[in-house]
């Protein structure tokens, strides 16, 4: 987790959805002076709330990748993702899990749902050998390099001037980069050109550098807050990949499932896919159009031609 909230807001939503629905009887859920509010009422309050169908539309499928996928799952990987995001939110942990409407019990079933949705999509992906060498095509395997990251075009000249007046670029980096954990890796990064966490322009610049080679004022945006960010990337080990892919065909592999993971249309046939072959009835009118945008045939090209004449 990147983000410091936790990663299922939604479900403080389906929490609700899936308790009403549990029990169809009409127990009172409140109580008051003079009155009291039913399960049946609370349901059919929050089908009227705005985004009531995407909470059952997300509902719906991450029951049914849970049910088919998340058998697989072992308590290790869960306990792994909720350590993950409890290290990251450190003393902010328990608060935010409250807020949320979690206990760690329950938080942990999210996690397993939100890990079988994604080994569900894992296991719809197929690459073919054409698929691979498109990937080869633009493949450069790890390098390992030192990067000083700066906030203006203005301090990058400065440390730029001072590399070439022979200043440590270890030094240099302790000193000016903005790197979280700059003083004690010495802006060490290793990387290829499958990783999502450095730049494109970072990474296309340090691949044609040779070893030793100190790379020219590079510019990147930010792709989530859109600033520039200014560069300047040390080669210390690179390497061609030659002419057999089959020494890298687990990282071809891996770049190509993650493009897959990120791609609309590729999540939206295989939720198709999951859902039709779960054969989904929806019995409650108030929510029958929730997965139309999964389910809903796709015209024929000829037959929306025809239409059209």
């Amino acid at each position: 987790m990147k983000k410091t909230s936790l990663f299922l807001p939604i479900f403080i939503s389906l929490f609700f959805l899936a308790a009403c629905t549990a029990n169809p009887e009409n127990q009172t859920a409140i109580s008051f002076k003079g009155g009291t509010i039913s399960e049946k009422d609370i349901f059919n309050h929050l089908k009227k709330i705005q985004g009531a169908d995407a909470a059952v539309q997300q509902l719906v499928v991450y029951q049914i990748f849970d049910n088919k996928y998340g058998a697989t799952l072992s308590t290790k990987e869960i306990d792994a993702e909720f350590d993950k995001t409890k290290d990251i939110l450190g003393d902010y942990f328990e608060a935010q899990l409250k807020q949320a409407g979690f206990t760690e019990k329950t938080f942990k079933e999210e996690i397993r749902q939100q890990l079988a949705y994604k080994k569900g999509l894992e296991k719809n992906v197929e690459l073919k050998d054409e698929d691979l060498q498109k990937l080869w095509a633009s493949f450069h395997p790890e390098v390992k390099t030192q990067l000083i990251q700066l906030r203006s075009e203005t301090d990058a000249n400065e440390v730029k001037k001072a590399l070439a007046a022979d200043g440590d670029f270890s030094e240099l980096a302790k000193e000016k980069s903005i790197e979280p954990n700059v003083k004690n890796d010495e802006g060490k990064k290793t990387f290829d050109s499958g990783t999502e966490t450095i730049a494109n322009e970072v990474k296309d610049a340090s691949f044609k550098l040779k070893d030793g080679e100190v790379s020219n004022l590079i510019t990147a945006t930010n792709p989530k807050t859109m600033a520039k960010e200014y560069y300047l990337v040390k080669m210390l080990k690179n390497q061609d990949k030659g002419t057999d892919k089959s020494h890298y065909l687990d990282e071809l592999k891996e770049i190509g499932t993650k493009a897959k993971l990120a791609d609309p249309e590729f999540i939206k046939a295989t939720i198709s896919k999951e859902l039709k072959n779960a054969n989904v009835k929806i019995k409650d009118e108030d929510f029958e159009n929730s997965l139309q945008s999964f389910t809903k045939e796709v015209p024929d090209k000829e037959e929306t031609t025809a239409t059209k004449k």
